[in-house]
């Protein structure tokens, strides 16, 4: 039997799916308001994942250009059909729910369809859409039924499922409900199997928090009627000490050693509570097993972290690295690896990390202890390193105008250090790390150190408590990322470097 790692895809990575194709395995994950949009993760043994590309690389695929922090690209399912790679998944407050298509997962995809009401009117309302053909091949689609928009935006009508023309995609009928779950909030994430000869209508629900669970009901067809299992919810981390939390939002499959598995979003949190979640949502696994009256079991979810690893980029090539992302636009149009290669170029255009838009790249933190260096040019500018949630929680270090300067923007409380620095190049550090020991038990997720190397010695300007950047406190389905800045002139980044463990 394999023993898999967890997490299975670290860092922000929620709102898994899984298809397999023959010996190969994809995962997509949601990206929000991040570009390059909905990466897609390839593997043979379950064990190994490769990110091979993503969906939406190309401006207009997802209209995230101004949807507001936490809208965008919400909770994908991929799925494969007669040669065709399918994805469906809702561009929340932005362009709708939309389906993609490629005949090879590492794209490219095409533009997107909005799938429409029956009407035409305008997109189906709903999230967390779901991609499932009966035997006849009629195609349905499943969702959570959360408003978005007009007079009812918030409202919530359990999950609900149409008939679909995927060709001239279409709603063929209006809404039908299905069963929403056992009773627990906010039912969401569905997914239809059919299974010895049964549908079954796998679901999240008690909200994306410490509540967050799965549920399953069956019935004799996709349109139900569907009947709750007696177990339900069949994994939940709620109310119990495992190290991963929020377990829930789930996709099976038959893994390589021909058992089920499910893959799933969970959190780490850490501190005397464990109470804040540095890093969000990540990709975990965990097996299933059919039970004799035709209900699955579902394993808890054990910790089992990978060695720690590293990565550098020289930004010697043309074009960025699948790692990297943009804020509500794409990596090559916040910076370029052209004007003076092998560097990042960074021009600031008025906005800082405060703004929706701004010039910054940045890549996944994946690990609980972590490092990152970049050496960077400031001759013509003011610029540096910076750690993400969103426009009003971030923390950096940057460089210019004779000073050295870490700043802090937490929830609106702004805060700043500085000393002298008459360089023009140099080489700034942001860590991660756990909270020293001072007698008692930790009250945070890990302490963020912001700092610089001057003559040849490492310098600490600021230590933030790092609960400020989790996702408890930011309230943010995405996680930390850690990339390149620049607020005002022209910064140009020498290389990146980045390592980190679990420890």
């Amino acid at each position: 039997m394999t023993t898999y790692p967890n997490p299975l895809i670290s860092g922000f990575n929620p709102d898994p799916s899984v298809v397999r194709v023959g010996d190969d395995y994809y995962i997509a994950t949601s990206t929000f308001e991040y570009l390059p949009g909905i990466p897609i993760y390839r593997s043979r043994d379950f064990v190994n994942w490769e990110r091979i590309g993503h969906v939406a690389t190309r401006p207009g695929q997802l209209g995230v250009d101004d949807v507001p922090t936490a809208g965008g690209a919400w909770a994908p399912t991929i799925r494969h059909r007669d040669g065709v790679f399918h994805l469906v998944i809702t561009d929340a407050m932005g362009r709708g729910m939309l389906h993609f298509t490629a005949t090879d997962a590492a794209g490219p995809w095409s533009d997107g369809d909005l799938i429409l009401k029956a009407d035409g009117s305008a997109s189906v309302d709903g999230i967390d859409p779901d991609l499932a053909w009966d035997d006849d091949g009629t195609a349905y689609i499943t969702y959570s039924a959360l408003i978005l928009g007009g007079d009812d935006i918030g409202s919530h009508h359990g999950i609900q499922q149409v008939r679909v023309d995927l060709k001239g995609h279409r709603a063929l009928e209006e809404p039908r409900s299905l069963w929403s779950g056992s009773g627990l909030m906010f039912p969401e994430a569905p997914h239809l199997y059919r299974h010895d000869g049964r549908w079954y209508l796998l679901i999240a629900e008690g909200g994306t928090e410490r509540g967050h669970g799965i549920s399953i009901a069956r019935g004799d067809s996709p349109e139900g009627p569907f009947e709750g299992a007696p177990s339900n919810p069949l994994v939940s981390a709620r109310s119990t000490d495992r190290p991963i939390q929020n377990t829930g939002h789930g996709d099976l499959v038959v893994g390589p050693d021909g058992e089920w598995l499910v893959v799933l979003l969970g959190v780490r949190p850490r501190s005397m509570t464990r109470a804040f979640s540095a890093l969000g949502r990540e990709t975990f696994v965990t097996r299933v097993r059919w039970r004799d009256d035709g209900w699955p079991e579902i394993d808890p979810v054990e910790l089992a972290p990978r060695p720690g690893s590293a990565a550098h980029d020289d930004f010697d090539d043309a074009e960025f690295a699948s790692d990297w992302v943009a804020v509500r636009r794409l990596p090559h149009e916040a910076g370029s690896l052209t004007e003076r290669p092998g560097s990042l170029v960074l021009h600031a255009d008025g906005s800082t990390l405060d703004d929706a838009r701004p010039v910054f790249v940045g890549r996944r933190q994946e690990h609980l202890r972590s490092t990152s260096r970049a050496l960077v040019d400031v001759s013509a500018g003011v610029g540096g390193l910076a750690v993400r949630y969103d426009e009003r929680f971030h923390v950096g270090i940057e460089a210019g105008d004779g000073r050295l300067r870490a700043h802090a923007q937490l929830g609106g409380l702004w805060q700043e250090w500085s000393e002298p620095f008459d360089g023009t190049e140099v080489e700034l550090v942001l860590r991660t790390r756990r909270p020293n020991g001072n007698g008692g038990l930790p009250r945070t997720s890990d302490v963020i150190e912001l700092g610089a190397v001057v003559g040849g010695e490492e310098r600490v300007l600021a230590e933030i408590d790092g609960r400020f950047l989790s996702s408890e406190v930011t309230e943010s389905f995405t996680g930390r990322v850690t990339g390149l800045s620049a607020r005002r002139g022209t910064v140009a980044v020498d290389w990146f470097a980045y390592e980190g463990d679990d420890e």
